[in-house]
């Protein structure tokens, strides 16, 4: 049975996220506005299939998973394209269209889904670029911007245009943990704002998320996804 107020429910979801084939056991979660929920799930190439599965991506193989109270298996394909313009994602590999200049890759999805004009997302993106430590938007292309600037400027992109879901894909693997607390001001704007993020970690990222004032934390322990403990955040 669907939750009316869930931003995403996982309604008996068998997902095909495990390297080696197989599902996990059905996952029945509801995600809600103001919910920091971290997710421990081992291996960073089932993060990112459960990622992929959250945004309507990967078909679940029993189940259903919605977000905003919508099956992403039910919807056309376009109007499944629109309602993922409201997730914000924070990629482990760096996605960039090339062609684009990284100020354009950055306001991309939101400029389709928002009401803020162009400008205003860019005014906002370098904004989010200074707290996360960056003089502002990386200028030029990808390949003209350092690797560790265009990994700032993916993880504020996850956060432009005030996203209703935002999925952290271990952020600090790459970036390091002196950047925990910027990336909790960033949620905690969106959480304020009726979102909810789902920060998804593994390995040594455990060590970190004990720092991380979650609403809920769940753990992948075999092919269940099991709830650990509970800080109020």
């Amino acid at each position: 049975m669907s939750v009316p107020e869930a931003i995403l429910h996982l309604e008996g979801a068998a997902l095909a996220i495990e390297p080696a084939g197989g599902a996990t056991a059905p996952i029945d979660v509801a995600v809600t506005a103001g919910d920091l929920v971290l997710v421990d799930l081992g291996d960073s190439r089932r993060a990112a299939a459960f990622a992929d599965a959250l945004m309507g991506l990967v078909p679940p193989l029993a189940g259903r998973v919605l977000f905003e109270g919508r099956d992403w298996q039910e919807m056309p394909q376009l109007a499944a394209e629109a309602l993922r313009g409201r997730i914000g994602r924070a990629f482990r590999d760096d996605l960039w269209l090339p062609f684009l200049s990284v100020a354009d890759n950055i306001i991309l999805r939101p400029a389709y889904h928002t009401r803020t004009s162009p400008s205003g997302l860019l005014i906002e993106s370098s904004r989010l670029c200074r707290l996360l430590g960056l003089p502002g938007v990386p200028s030029g292309y990808p390949s003209e911007a350092t690797e560790e600037d265009l990994r700032l400027a993916a993880l504020a992109r996850a956060f432009v245009g005030t996203p209703r879901l935002v999925v952290l894909e271990h952020p600090t693997e790459r970036l390091g943990t002196a950047l925990v607390g910027a990336i909790l001001r960033l949620a905690r704007t969106i959480r304020d704002e009726g979102g909810a993020v789902l920060w998804l970690v593994y390995g040594e990222a455990l060590e970190v998320s004990a720092t991380v004032p979650a609403t809920r934390r769940l753990r992948l322990i075999g092919n269940r996804l099991a709830p650990t403990d509970r800080v109020a955040a």
